[in-house]
């Protein structure tokens, strides 16, 4: 249950810093510091409970370690329990902090940084790229992780190398989906604004879930695996 707990204050860390970033100083930071934001979380979450349950907060991930063989599948559902209230918990806290706003805030019509694609949205991106931008972007991010967690990488620094990552991605992608790579993410502040971005979330539980098992494929196949195993 330790584990579970810290997947839920990893998460919960993760989602309130970046999400919360982008409602509430995005205007001012821009994509970049959007960007960091999401990353120091992610890096601030590794060091912080990495020890304890290696800090995957993201269910792609989890996916993706269990694939390649490196997690039981009862602590993948029980990673992917405290990802998800993590998540769901960050928007909650969100959502009833911008809410405190002079003159109100509507989530409805001012979103709460949730993902989403198509006309209207960031740079009006369609499906297609949704789709392709979030498979390579997780894909390139679940191989990082698994890369510099193995045996055989340098000890202490996968999560700076995995922070600085999210960041790259995140200035890469925000104009076209807002950046999921990860579904408890997406999942959280969309159960919130409702309408277009829940109708669109299947996108970002889905496709990033593919590519985290195409990841730990490549691992548990041994085509991207360091380590000498008996």
């Amino acid at each position: 249950m330790k584990k579970y707990l810290a997947e839920l204050v990893g998460t919960f860390i993760l989602v309130l810093f970046g999400c919360g970033t982008a409602v509430v100083a995005g205007d001012k930071v821009g994509i970049v510091g959007i960007a960091f934001a999401f990353g120091f979380g992610l890096i601030a979450a590794a060091y912080g409970i990495g020890p304890i349950s290696g800090c995957h907060i993201n269910p792609a991930v989890s996916l993706g370690v269990w694939t390649a063989g490196r997690m039981s599948i009862k602590d993948m559902f029980g990673y992917w329990i405290g990802q998800f209230l993590g998540a769901i918990l960050a928007a909650w806290v969100l959502s009833a902090i911008i809410g405190g706003i002079a003159g109100g805030y509507s989530i409805a019509a001012s979103g709460l940084a949730q993902d989403g694609w198509g006309p209207g949205y960031q740079g009006g991106f369609d499906l297609k790229s949704a789709i392709l931008f979030e498979f390579f972007a997780t894909l390139i991010f679940v191989l990082v992780i698994l890369g510099s967690t193995q045996k055989s990488a340098p000890a202490g620094f996968a999560g700076l190398a995995i922070g600085i990552t999210l960041v790259a991605i995140h200035i890469f992608g925000i104009h076209i989906t807002g950046v999921s790579v990860n579904p408890a993410r997406s999942l959280g502040p969309a159960l919130f604004v409702g309408g277009k971005a829940l109708d669109q979330v299947w996108l970002f539980l889905l496709i990033p879930s593919i590519a985290g098992i195409a990841a730990g494929l490549l691992f548990r196949l041994k085509a991207l695996e360091a380590d000498q195993r008996p």
